[in-house]
């Protein structure tokens, strides 16, 4: 059993308010959620409108299928033109 753990920091466009940052975050993640089988969650810069960090977790079996539905996942993120990826950590166990 392998498990991938992804750490994205977004810079965000466009929001103004902490409450239209929510609604894009919240876009994101579902899109995510409902493109690839992975749980992810905000998971820091709360209070800040125009960054946020997001974190995704996938168990699977393979290594490399992991690292390419996390590569996947970057590059859906950069599709929807909402945010941008300021930085990455991937953190892969094996048991």
């Amino acid at each position: 059993m392998v498990v991938g753990v992804i750490r994205l920091e977004l810079v965000l466009y466009g929001p103004s308010s902490l409450k239209e940052k929510r609604g894009i975050v919240r876009r994101i993640l579902g899109r995510i959620r409902s493109r690839f089988p992975v749980s992810a969650a905000e998971v820091g810069d709360l209070e800040f409108y125009q960054r946020s960090v997001v974190g995704l977790c996938m168990v699977h079996y393979s290594e490399i299928d992991i690292r390419n539905t996390f590569n996947s996942i970057e590059n859906e993120i950069l599709a929807t033109a909402l945010a941008d990826i300021s930085e990455r950590q991937i953190e892969i166990l094996h048991y």
